[in-house]
């Protein structure tokens, strides 16, 4: 049963959320936060595995709140879920960027919401490759000479620098198996090394590094998702 914490500062939203998670059957809402300071306090409380959290809020922001949360969480830390109201949104960049599982907009079917809880529950990416790969397009600043060499990649093997490239183009760990002519198992083994090398949070996180290191470069040249 995943256990869920609800943060928005408009009371209807949040309140409307958190009756519709209490009523669906295999989930636990341990708590609701108007804040980002109130999320921060209950995540390291409550310690739920997924959090669904606005972004735009007064005092301290969800961007703010993703990071602390993070920053101070156990292993495994929470999965982030950011609500927003338009999808192509700087804000959820940067908060994937800071280690959001993925976001939903504010209007989306209830039957959408339950699942998406349980499929980041599971450790399941919550859309498709496409929709990261469009927001992180639109914003993804051009990477230097010396990001794109790698002071940030610098303490991977070449291997899980190829790994990493392959996730950022969009590519499953099975793909990635199949073009690397490895084992899944050896795939995944080789992308947790590099997210705890990283300290990355969530693959959504992975692919916004991919691109910001240069390895992953946007334009048509990139292999289809």
């Amino acid at each position: 049963m995943p256990t869920v914490l609800v943060v928005d500062d408009q009371v209807l939203i949040r309140a409307g959320l958190a009756a519709l998670l209490r009523a669906a059957p295999g989930i636990d809402v341990i708590g609701e936060a108007a804040d980002g300071e109130a999320a921060v306090r209950l995540a390291a409380t409550g310690r739920p595995e997924v959090i669904l959290m606005d972004i735009r809020m007064p005092g301290t922001d969800g961007i703010t709140a993703i990071e602390r949360i993070l920053a101070e969480a156990d292993d495994p830390p929470p999965r982030v879920i950011v609500l927003t109201t338009f999808d192509l949104d700087e804000y959820v960049y940067a908060a994937l960027r800071v280690g959001a599982c993925g976001f939903l907009l504010k209007d989306t079917p209830p039957e959408r919401l339950l699942a998406a809880v349980g499929t980041v529950a599971s450790g399941d990416m919550l859309f498709a490759p496409s929709v990261t790969r469009r927001l992180i397009e639109a914003y993804v600043p051009s990477p230097g000479p010396v990001v794109a060499t790698g002071a940030a990649t610098e303490s991977l093997t070449p291997r899980e620098c190829e790994v990493l490239r392959l996730v950022g183009t969009g590519l499953s760990n099975t793909e990635i198996a199949e073009r690397l002519v490895l084992s899944t198992a050896t795939v995944k083994t080789h992308l947790n090394r590099t997210m705890t090398k990283l300290a990355l949070s969530s693959r959504a996180q992975a692919v916004v590094l991919a691109y910001e290191t240069g390895l992953v470069v946007p334009g048509p040249s990139r292999p289809p998702w």
